[in-house]
């Protein structure tokens, strides 16, 4: 055999070496893929089941605090006893940890932490809970998961609280000019209607209430917050609003719209105007104060007649200023909160001095001055939740979105007022808020 034959007849066998020296490889690389999106996949399923149990942790403590957030509102005595179903503040989040922690680790969490967004409130309404997982890997103990999910006790979603959208007007309404509105809006446009008519001036209605449902649909069609507000931020569904004309009637009324109760809300828009009287009354949902009858059963006796009188003196609602008195100091007339505020109504020093409080610890004056407030914001605002939203985190915060801010503090200051105004202490389980899963 010659060498050319002998060369020619090895070739195949090298050929073939080669052949399977390159299977191999691409089944070496094979395996290592299928070890890779292996753990890639068990990475993948381990951090869902984690969220998973996060989540479920979070739902099972805000369920337990809704159970037991009546009874924070429950007389710690009965007859000079103690009442077996009041609960104090540190028992209610202890039942709260302890669901959410159980709740966790039954759901394959290694170990969970619980916490409080707004912990410094009596009555905190979030929870959130951090969960971690564990694998031993490669020979030492690894966290391989973790996790993190809020939930809230919330108002109903139909006041919007949960977007921050604010809320939207659901009592009567009354048309003029075929627009709807508050009753009490409409009998103010009657008598400036009839002075404007007087002085040879005749007012258009060009638009009054809208819905939220309404508002999106004028918001679809022009979708620019610089003409239209969004669903959930125009003033207008707080039925206080009036858009009028023609445009010959707007000198007449930014001189004599404020007789009558309205205001001008924007300085760019001389049609606007917004009735700022009667915003603490039946006419937002909260009726005249009639004494004692109209106070909640877990306020102090010796505050009764300082929050009645305050109540009749600025035509605020005696129920909605002690259900803020609870949430702000749970009527501790000492009280000093970590940012600073002072007493029972919690008035920062600058506040009290614009108000003319001069001692934040005398809880007369101080409920006397929240009163004033709070009828001062109900008038800018026409809306409860934003008056109390203001109250907490500045009229500015409101003023700049039309809305609840989307402060954990500011919409748990609001949710728990809520709550108290709806039975918190009565009948009626968790104070008329809902349990919701907010990340």
């Amino acid at each position: 055999m010659t060498a050319r034959s002998r060369l020619r007849s090895h070739r195949p066998a090298a050929e073939r070496g080669q052949a399977s020296v390159l299977l191999v490889g691409v089944m070496l690389a094979v395996v290592v893929a299928v070890v890779v999106l292996g753990g890639v996949a068990r990475g993948v399923g381990a951090q869902a089941e984690q969220q998973r149990a996060a989540d479920l942790a979070a739902l099972a403590g805000a369920r337990a605090m809704h159970a037991a957030y009546p009874r924070l509102f429950e007389p710690a005595t009965v007859g000079g006893r103690p009442n077996a179903r009041h609960l104090a503040p540190a028992a209610y989040r202890r039942l709260g940890e302890e669901a959410a922690a159980e709740t966790a680790r039954r759901n394959g969490a290694d170990a969970a932490t619980v916490a409080f967004p707004d912990r410094d409130s009596f009555a905190p309404v979030g929870i959130r809970v951090d969960t971690r997982s564990r694998e031993r890997v490669a020979g030492r103990e690894e966290i391989v998961a973790t996790a993190r999910a809020e939930a809230e006790l919330a108002p109903p979603s139909t006041l919007g609280i949960a977007d921050g959208a604010g809320d939207e007007y659901r009592g009567p309404l009354e048309t003029r000019q075929g627009k709807p509105m508050r009753p009490d809006v409409a009998r103010a446009f009657d008598r400036m209607e009839q002075a404007a008519r007087s002085d040879g001036v005749g007012l258009i209605i060009t638009s009054a209430f809208r819905s939220n449902a309404e508002q999106a649909v004028l918001f679809a069609r022009r979708p620019d917050p610089k003409w239209v507000a969004p669903p959930g931020r125009s003033l207008h569904r707080l039925g206080t609003e009036l858009d009028l004309g023609p445009p010959a009637a707007y000198g007449w009324l930014a001189r004599n719209a404020p007789r009558f109760g309205f205001k001008q809300r924007y300085s760019w828009e001389p049609w606007h105007f917004g009735f700022t009287r009667s915003a603490g009354t039946r006419s937002v949902g909260f009726g005249p104060p009639d004494g004692r009858s109209g106070l909640p059963s877990f306020v102090p006796a010796r505050f009764a007649a300082p929050i009645s009188r305050a109540a009749q003196r600025w035509n605020v609602g005696a129920a909605l200023l002690a259900a803020q008195l609870y949430a702000e100091s749970n009527f501790n007339p000492f009280a000093v909160s970590s940012a600073g505020a002072q007493g029972i109504a919690h008035f920062m020093p600058g506040t009290a001095r614009a108000l003319g409080l001069d001692d934040p610890f005398d809880a007369a004056q101080a409920i006397d001055a929240q009163a004033h407030l709070m009828r001062d914001l109900l008038r800018e605002f026409g809306s409860v939740p934003l008056a109390l939203a203001a109250y907490n985190a500045g009229p500015g915060a409101v003023q700049r979105c039309g809305c609840i801010p989307p402060y954990p503090e500011t919409r748990g200051y609001v949710a728990r007022i809520l709550g108290l105004l709806g039975g918190a202490g009565e009948a009626a389980s968790g104070g008329g808020l809902d349990v919701r899963l907010v990340r």
